[in-house]
């Protein structure tokens, strides 16, 4: 299912580094073919390092998602036969509080899921900041 979910989000993040791409001034390119910079040197120095908050920006925002395996995915080939190897905690979390009734536990665990998700958002934004400098604050 992680194959699956990550073809699911690979139109979003082609669109977004396209968009990254085509907004690096033209300029910078001839400048560098001027001074004699070939493609794997202009790729080196200014693509990347151009690209470097976009690719901080996705990632701290795939962090955020990083415990989440595709709730719809998964459910719709859900059955009690693959419990033991196809739970994830979403699905634990929707058997627990809502076919069985165990409000608190069911809560308890979708809490513990959202401080850890918090606490990876938090240790990427701190990690982006040391890295590239990027702080959104």
């Amino acid at each position: 299912m992680s194959l699956s979910d990550v073809w699911k989000g690979f139109g979003f993040g082609t669109v977004v580094y396209l968009a990254a791409i085509t907004s690096i001034d033209p300029g910078l390119y001839e400048a560098a073919v001027v001074d004699g910079a070939g493609r794997w040197m202009q790729t080196r120095r200014i693509t990347l390092p151009l690209l470097a908050p976009t690719v901080v920006l996705m990632t701290v925002l795939s962090l955020g998602n990083v415990l989440n395996a595709g709730f719809d995915q998964i459910y719709n080939l859900y059955s009690p036969i693959v419990y033991s190897t196809g739970d994830i905690i979403d699905t634990f979390v929707y058997r627990l509080g809502i076919l069985q009734a165990q409000y608190s536990v069911g809560a308890a665990v979708g809490l513990f899921k959202s401080a850890v998700s918090a606490v990876l958002m938090i240790l990427s934004l701190f990690l982006a900041d040391r890295l590239v400098g990027y702080w959104v604050f």
